[in-house]
């Protein structure tokens, strides 16, 4: 799943790719969940402002869904976009 939002001049595209991780729980599983790549780029740019960034929830987790992993990696480009380009 992809989608590119734009945003002050930017493109935030974020994809989101599947994340299975086997961190030992109290049973041992093997847990499955989502991780949201993100790239920055001016609007109608080809090249990217940073190499894509990868984020999940706090603490490391994996997102839950995809939706979360959509929505979250949207609010942190929205973020950096504003932090470091909008004074």
């Amino acid at each position: 799943m992809s989608r590119t939002y734009h945003y002050h001049g930017f493109d935030i595209e974020v994809a989101v790719e599947t994340d299975v991780s086997s961190k030992a729980g109290p049973k041992g599983s093997t847990g499955v969940g989502f991780v949201a790549v993100v790239r920055i780029s001016k609007a109608g740019a080809s090249v990217a402002v940073f190499s894509p960034l990868r984020f999940g929830e706090s603490r490391g987790r994996p997102f839950l869904s995809k939706a979360d992993a959509l929505m979250g990696g949207y609010s942190a480009g929205k973020r950096i976009v504003d932090d470091l380009f909008n004074s």
